[in-house]
């Protein structure tokens, strides 16, 4: 039986590129980035080269970059970093390592978002206090793809005197990217076909943050430890792909999403769109199926060789439905009823067409195993 994979959000395979791009780091190039000798050196212009390259699809420079173990670990640096002794405003549909973050500091305010999941800059704005020191918001959501207006918001933090970070894990490769007026900024290596446990924080020169692992002074003194400097060349070498290709492959899986949506929606009564209406990166699209339960459904797909997800991969295994599903209005009932599908570069016109198939049939089936539904 064939496998196709339609959970790019969770994680994507390492690219050949990338592959080939890691492999003499892994070799020939073992010498520590901090080591004075050719072996130390050689191994700093390629981590000074992965630098550059992650500033590159950023557009900022390359000493703003600080490498990190991955997402978590960027965004617990910003928020903790910044405002562990003050008052942190998020949102109630970020990632748990935000959220989670956020409720270590020493208060923090979770604004709600409307029913498509996109936060009201006016909302974040009355939600400042005198002590607030950090404003979290996430460019792009990872169960819905929807994508906040981190502009706007950034400007509210710029003339609140604000530090602004936003979350940019599942907008990087999916939607563009611009940190102008932008404070901080987390990107992951495993989402955009690069290797697991890498990732950056960009720091805009001159933002005061305090450094929350301690040992040497690596990464300008804000992240202590022994480079990975295979991993950061791997997302280097990912984001170089991401400016070169990025722009048609955002293009053609948004016509593969829509094609996905559009088929499910003309032969399944009851499913809905969850997040319709808003600007959503090109890949995503979550689906909600009247009377079905989604991990039903997705074990269903999963026999047929398709492999989708019923929220966010960090929270596979909770019996607790989505939050995010809850903040924009559904009821637990419809939260688990709903299922992320996320496409990616292997995915292709035959193997959405493949799974429209698979949705029809497998939601048909359960529907008739629990006839309540009308």
């Amino acid at each position: 039986m064939h496998r196709y994979y339609f959970d790019h959000n969770a994680t994507t395979p390492v690219s050949t590129e990338v592959l080939e791009a890691m492999l003499p780091l892994l070799t020939e190039v073992y010498g520590n980035a901090s080591s004075i000798h050719y072996f130390g050196q050689a191994a700093r212009q390629k981590l000074d080269e992965a630098r550059r390259e992650v500033a590159a699809m950023l557009g900022s420079s390359a000493e703003e970059i600080v490498f990190t173990s991955g997402g978590t670990e960027a965004d617990n640096l910003a928020l903790l970093g910044i405002a562990r002794q003050g008052h942190a405003i998020t949102t109630a549909v970020e990632h748990p390592a935000v959220l989670a973050a956020a409720a270590q500091c020493a208060s923090m305010t979770a604004v709600g978002v409307d029913g498509r999941g996109v936060v009201d800059p006016d909302e974040i704005r009355r939600a400042l206090r005198p002590d607030t020191k950090l404003i979290s918001v996430m460019h792009a959501n990872n169960e819905l793809g929807v994508i906040q207006p981190i502009q706007e918001i950034s400007r509210i933090a710029r003339e609140a005197g604000v530090a602004f970070h936003s979350d940019g894990v599942q907008a990087a490769g999916k939607t563009p990217i611009d940190v102008s007026g932008i404070d901080l900024y987390t990107i992951s290596a495993h989402k955009i076909y690069g290797p697991k446990g890498a990732g950056a924080l960009f720091v805009r020169k001159g933002t005061k943050i305090v450094p929350q692992s301690h040992g040497g002074h690596h990464e300008q003194g804000l992240r202590a430890g022994t480079e990975n400097v295979a991993g950061a060349v791997g997302l280097g070498r990912a984001a170089r792909w991401v400016i070169e290709c990025g722009a048609e492959e955002q293009a053609r899986e948004a016509a593969l999403r829509d094609r996905l949506e559009q088929g499910i929606l003309d032969r399944v009564r009851g499913a809905h769109v969850n997040g319709a209406g808003a600007p959503r990166t090109a890949n995503t699209t979550n689906i909600r199926f009247d009377g079905v339960d989604s991990d039903a459904l997705l074990i269903a797909l999963d026999l047929r060789g398709f492999a989708v997800s019923s929220g966010a991969a960090c929270s596979s295994g909770a019996t607790e439905p989505s939050h995010v599903l809850l903040a924009i209005g559904l009821t637990k009932l419809e939260a688990r009823s709903s299922i992320r599908f996320s496409l990616g570069r292997s995915n292709t016109a035959e193997q959405v067409d493949g799974l429209i198939e698979a949705v029809v049939d497998s939601v048909a089936h359960l529907r008739k195993l629990a006839p309540a539904y009308a």
